[in-house]
Formats: structure tokens, sequence, C-alpha cells
């Protein structure tokens, strides 16, 4: 009996399906916690809009253009798209791209663990996906953002492209390797960051030439699909409509400069957000450990992955800084090393304590985001609350500034706005000829209060609704 129990205990198949389960407490709730919700809702209105609106994957729209159809560029809306053929089979729900993500996620662990298992030992290949389901994927991997799914394709990717250096005979690896990798990069372009370790099978690999080409040219196709999407479909449909949202990144030295400006907020990333303190501190050792003993493998991997992602860091610049999900394609790295210099503890009691204490720092950091704040909460009521005087086609003002997350609720289309902008005549009566009918004032989450010179039709603690436009409105309906 006590040999199963610890079998069990030490399968890391069982912690990855026990926080799987975990991560399943208030899994419908809506997207409404404190951190990114805005990033969330957006993805939530491409979804909404591919069920309500048109379901052509090549046109994803936002509820934020004004007037305008909404149609924007943006990462490839596979995730998206996802939730939307689930939403078609079931009816529409926001949570779906929770679970959608919590279960790939999940699956890219398990492949994150079979990747490091062919090049390193069993212990390590187990504490490095321990450290990983703890780090800031313990939280992304349940939100409904496409990095942590992205990633999990790209570990995929990776595990079938080694595999097809293993045995160049057996074709399916290379296909898996062509489709994950393409899902992956299409997902989130800087994803793809990761696949730069392939360098070392191309350079210090005995294969034969043929192999390499074959897997070269695979490579070259797989940047086909995401060249065309973000270097040329992205721009062409934010030129077209007129409507830009997606942030397509800097000049590297202007991002550059920006890193150095805000160098503790950048590199704070690393040890705050991505890993947290401990797990940072053994990630640490494990490098100087892998330079002590001239580990060429690992130094390859931390000097590849450092390199690449440093560049995904200067197109970034202050976003990297302030956005703490931009870490999320580097921590597997962190992972593998944090891993490597926990392995110079002999002591399994006290290694396992280690772990206890990473597994423990991790999720005590992250349990808030498993709960909503009272403000935020009362944003799903704006829909009900319209609808007693609005119809969905009905364009509205908030005044969230730039957060979309109210629109979402509204379930209608508008502006998001400052309080400067709404309180400008100008500016407001040019909205209203293009059709604008309600201004919802936020007074706690997302906006503070301010009175309009406009019949108030509706007003709680949390909201104020004015009536901007009659129905001799150029625009109304």
């Amino acid at each position: 009996m006590k040999t199963n129990l610890l079998y069990i205990l030490t399968d890391i198949r069982f912690w990855i399906v026990l926080f799987f389960v975990v991560r399943l407490h208030g899994i419908t709730r809506p997207p409404l916690e404190f951190a990114h919700n805005w990033r969330q809702t957006t993805v939530c209105m491409v979804s909404r809009n591919f069920l309500e609106t048109d379901a052509n994957l090549f046109y994803p729209r936002l509820d934020i253009a004004g007037e305008k159809t909404g149609i924007t560029g943006m990462e490839f809306p596979i995730f998206n798209y996802l939730i939307f053929l689930v939403s078609k089979i079931f009816g529409y729900e926001h949570w779906y791209g929770r679970l959608i993500n919590l279960i790939i996620s999940s699956i890219g662990m398990w492949y994150f663990y079979l990747l490091l298992k062919k090049y390193f030992t069993i212990e390590i290949a187990k504490n490095a996906t321990f450290i990983l389901i703890f780090s800031i994927w313990f939280s992304y991997s349940r939100k409904l953002m496409p990095d942590t799914f992205s990633m999990s394709f790209i570990l995929a990717a990776l595990y079938y492209g080694t595999n097809y250096f293993d045995n160049p005979a057996k074709k399916i690896n290379l296909l898996l390797y062509f489709l994950l990798a393409c899902i992956g990069i299409l997902s989130k372009l800087t994803s793809g960051y990761l696949l730069v370790l392939f360098l070392v099978f191309i350079f210090k690999d005995n294969h034969s030439f043929w192999v390499k080409l074959n897997f070269i040219l695979t490579s070259l196709l797989v940047l086909v699909f995401p060249a065309f999407w973000y270097f040329y479909w992205v721009p062409n449909l934010v030129s077209e409509y007129g409507f830009w949202h997606f942030f397509m990144g800097k000049p590297i030295v202007e991002g550059f400069r920006e890193l150095l400006i805000d160098w503790s907020e950048s590199i704070k990333k690393f040890y705050s957000s991505g890993i947290k303190y401990i797990a940072f501190g053994f990630f640490t050792i494990g490098l100087i450990k892998s330079i002590f003993e001239k580990n060429q493998l690992l130094l390859y991997v931390f000097s590849i992955c450092l390199s690449a992602f440093f560049i995904v860091m200067c197109k970034s610049g202050w976003t990297f800084a302030h956005h703490e999900y931009y870490i999320i394609p580097f921590v597997p790295v962190m992972c593998l090393f944090a891993a490597s210099g926990l392995s110079l503890i002999k002591n399994s009691i006290f290694k396992y304590l280690i772990l206890i204490a990473i597994g423990f720092e991790g999720f005590v950091n992250q349990k808030h985001d498993f709960r909503i704040k009272e403000p935020f909460g009362n944003l799903i009521f704006l829909e009900k609350d319209l609808d007693q005087f609005s119809i969905r086609t009905d364009l509205i003002m908030i005044n969230s500034g730039l957060f979309p997350t109210p629109m979402y609720f509204a379930h209608r289309k508008g502006w998001v706005e400052s309080n400067d902008k709404i309180i400008n005549k100008d500016y407001m009566d040019a909205a209203i000829n293009l059709g604008l009918k309600y201004v919802v004032i936020l007074k706690r989450a997302l906006g503070t209060e301010i009175k309009l010179d406009y019949p108030c039709i509706f007003n709680t603690q949390d909201y104020a609704i004015y009536k901007v436009s009659d129905q001799n409105s150029p625009n109304s309906k």
C-alpha cells in the first residue's frame, strides 16, 4: 500500500491531473479577475462575434471600434474559434475558453515532461514539470488568453520534431511537428522563439544532410503561414477596416531603450512573475552548475533560448516590463534549470520539502486569481440593465478608458473612452452623429464617476446610464 502511494505521488501525471482539477474551481466565473480582464474579454468578443455575426476565421471582430465593423488584425484566432465551435453545440458561455485553455495547457505540461525525459534524467523532467505547474502557468492556463495555449503546441512540436531526428524514417513525426508548430506560432507569434532549439540538431547533430534538409524545408513551410498572417493579413485588415488594436512590437533599438529605462520591472518578470523566488533561486544555482560542469546541452539551451527571447523582449519594450504574461514563453527554460539546480540536493526528503515550498509559494501568490472582487463582479449586470431600454444594435460609450471589459459585458458595440473625452462636447457631438445612443459612466470598477448634461435613465452605486440621442438623431434607428 505504501509502495503504491509513493508510486502515485512520484508520477508527474498525478500532479498534472490533480492541479487540473484544482484549477476547475471557479472555472465558470466571468473573466473579471483583476489581472488582465481586458485581455480576456477581447478574446471573448471575437469568439462571440464568430457565433453571432460572422464565422469567417479570417475576419475577427471586436466590439470597441465605435461605428465601424470591428474587424481588425490580431493573433490568428484559433483559440477563439475553438470557443466558437463549442458554443455552436452548447450555446455561448464565456468560460468555455477557460476550460479549453486548461485542457490544452495541461497536455502541454505532459509534452514538456516527455521532451525533457529524452535528454535529462527522469527526476529532472518530473521536477521541472512540477515547477512549471506552479509557475505563472498556474493561473494563466485557466485564463481566456492564448499564451500558455500557444506554448503548449510549441512544446508538443518540439517533442515531435526531436522524434523525427531520432527516427527520420517515421515521417508522421515531421508532419505532427509541422501542424503543431503552425498552430503554436499562429496562435501567438512570440511562442515560436523556442523552436530555435532545433539549431542544435541542425549544426551539432550527426544526421545526414537529407534529414536536416527535410527538416529545414518543413520549418520554412511552417513559417509561411504565420508570415502571411502577421505581416500581410493583419496590416491589410487594419488598413481596410480602419481599426488598429493588435500590438505588433516596435523597433528593437527603441524597445531595448525602454527595457533599460524600466530595467527593474523587466528583471522582476523573471524572478517574481515567472517562477517566484524559491524556484528562481534554484534556477540561478542550476545555471551556475551547468557552467561549472560545462554541460554543453544545458549551455546550448540557455544561450540559444535567451538570445532569441531577448529579441522578443526588445520588440516588446515597455510592454514586456509592464505585462507579466510576456514572460510565459521563457518559463519552461527556467523550470528546466531550476530542476537541474535542485538535483544537487541528494536528500530526497529535503528535496520534496523544497518542491512543496515551491508549489506553496506559487499557489499562494496566484490564488487571488480564483476570485473576483465585488466592484468588478457587478459589471455582469450591465447587459440586463441596458436591455430595459436599449437594443443590442444601439451604439454605446463607456468611460473605461483603454479597458474593453465593460463593453463585453454590455453585449453591445461602441467606444471605450476616458472621462476627458466624454466631457468634450465636440467629441460627443461627433460620436452622436455617428450613432451613439447611450453613455455608461462607471463609478467604481474601471472608471470614476462624472456627471453629464444628458438625461440619466438608470443609476446604481456601480454605474449610471445616460441617454444622449433621441429618435431624431442622424443614425438612430
